[in-house]
């Protein structure tokens, strides 16, 4: 009877998923990781395997993560489908490969900033949150632009700068 009270509660707690490339961990991600931990009981972090866009290991971003919130669930996604096109059949081979990894978490809901947090929440089979991209008055950060900008260190910390540089992935 305990075991399957220790289930039910499993099942009743709100697990947030968040799913991306952290190809760097910037301060964006770090404000959807804070919001997302502060409003769940759960955190399901899922990386993706991302080595045609940098070549910081997925090992050592998955630390990035597990460094600044050690009761997350980090998920590495290797060999995970191409990203190249988005065409129905490579969408369901993505839900198919996110949901093969995150099912024994039960998620409840997925945390994004992006307009795929819908589509994924709906195959998941649960709610999704959208969470506002915070500028606070800087210009727009995204991972691509802080890869190609050397300016755009302010956005990402020391370590992960660090890695970065010890990997090649600053211009």
């Amino acid at each position: 009877a305990i075991a399957k009270r220790c289930r039910w509660f499993d099942i009743m707690k709100k697990t947030g998923l968040i799913v991306g490339k952290f190809a760097p961990l910037h301060a964006g991600h770090e404000y959807l990781l804070k919001t997302v931990a502060d409003a769940v009981d759960a955190l399901v972090v899922l990386l993706y395997d991302a080595s045609d866009i940098t070549k910081v290991p997925l090992s050592v971003r998955a630390d990035w993560i597990r460094a600044l919130y050690s009761k997350a669930i980090v998920l590495e996604g290797h060999n995970s489908p191409l990203r190249d096109m988005w065409t129905p059949v490579r969408t369901r081979e993505h839900e198919e490969f996110i949901r093969s990894l995150v099912e024994p978490y039960h998620v409840t809901h997925v945390f994004s900033c992006e307009d795929y947090g819908e589509l994924l929440a709906r195959a998941l089979g649960a709610a999704h949150v959208r969470v506002e991209k915070v500028t606070n008055g800087e210009e727009h950060m995204s991972a691509t632009m802080i890869r190609n900008n050397p300016h755009a260190r302010k956005f990402v910390s020391e370590k992960v700068y660090a890695d970065m540089q010890k990997y090649g992935d600053v211009v």
